[in-house]
């Protein structure tokens, strides 16, 4: 029974990271319904950034703040100096939805070559913020440290706030009606472009905390987040693309599931048992477990 429990706990950490990653891919597609693949790229130019920071300061906590407003800062650039002039150049037909994905696999690639050549390929670590040890009870120790707790609370957190933002406030409103009608939100006086610039800072801070809180318990390097990017997007299509709640329980899923896999059968199925896991809820329900049928109105 305690191999169960300890198990679960690392699969709820593990989740926790993923849906992060997640958060930032959900809070894009429904700010402008595009699927950002360099988010990847982003969180690891933002990670870098407060790696600098802990270095010369020896201060995580001031690391994670800096961090974060430069993931939004790189997410905002990027809206500005890509997507929105992809959205100018090519606004109808197929060219128009595909343009943007292939636009962020090429700036994905662009951003690992710019850290490559301003850090190098040497796999760094972050000083950790909290302890490692698992918190002990009695006689027994287990496997979830304070540094996991860290990770899980911040993730709620996350999540609670954009959950607010999105249902609750006027700035909610204007990012789901500039994603799916933004000729309908600019006659309603919305401004589109700016909401839409918004939404990507948020993604961009969102995935900034996945890179500073996973960083600190693994390594850094260009391409260290990239199996968190595909977790992430794993974890967003299960949670259903729609909902910031499916993209957090998703990630949960995934984090649950890869943990029983790797302590029950074989660390070998790692990477397959994301897309199993995927595969089997949408054979149940295509839609993801948060996803709907029903037509929104902006």
């Amino acid at each position: 029974m305690s191999r169960i429990i300890n198990t679960l706990l690392i699969g709820i950490s593990g989740g926790s990271i993923y849906s992060l990653m997640s958060l930032a891919l959900v809070l894009v597609w429904r700010s402008t319904r595009v699927v950002n693949f360099a988010q990847a790229g982003q969180a690891i130019l933002s990670t870098y950034i407060g790696y600098v920071v802990v270095t010369h300061t020896d201060n995580y906590w001031l690391a994670f703040p800096v961090a974060l407003l430069s993931g939004a800062l790189i997410g905002a650039l990027v809206d500005i100096f890509l997507i929105r002039i992809l959205a100018r150049r090519a606004n109808s037909g197929p060219v128009a939805a595909i343009a943007p994905v292939i636009a962020t696999l090429g700036l994905l690639g662009l951003i690992r070559a710019i850290v490559g050549m301003i850090w190098g390929g040497d796999l760094r670590r972050f000083k950790l913020p909290v302890t490692n040890h698992g918190f002990t009870f009695g006689h027994t120790t287990i496997p979830f440290a304070p540094i996991n707790l860290l990770i899980v609370v911040t993730t709620v957190i996350v999540m609670l706030i954009f959950s607010v933002i999105f249902q609750r406030t006027n700035l909610g409103l204007a990012l789901r009606a500039s994603a799916f009608s933004p000729e309908i939100a600019r006659l309603a006086g919305v401004r589109v472009d700016l909401t839409r610039t918004i939404g990507w800072a948020f993604a961009g801070a969102a995935g900034a905390i996945a890179g500073v809180l996973v960083t600190p318990t693994n390594y850094l390097s260009p391409n260290s987040l990239d199996l968190l990017l595909v977790s992430g997007f794993v974890a967003a299509v299960i949670g259903g693309l729609e909902s910031l709640i499916g993209a957090a329980l998703g990630g949960l899923v995934l984090g649950i599931s890869l943990a029983f896999v790797l302590e029950y059968i074989s660390s070998s199925l790692a990477f397959p048992v994301a897309f199993v896991v995927l595969m089997a809820v949408l054979l149940i329900k295509p839609a993801g477990l948060f996803g709907g049928k029903r037509v929104r109105s902006a």
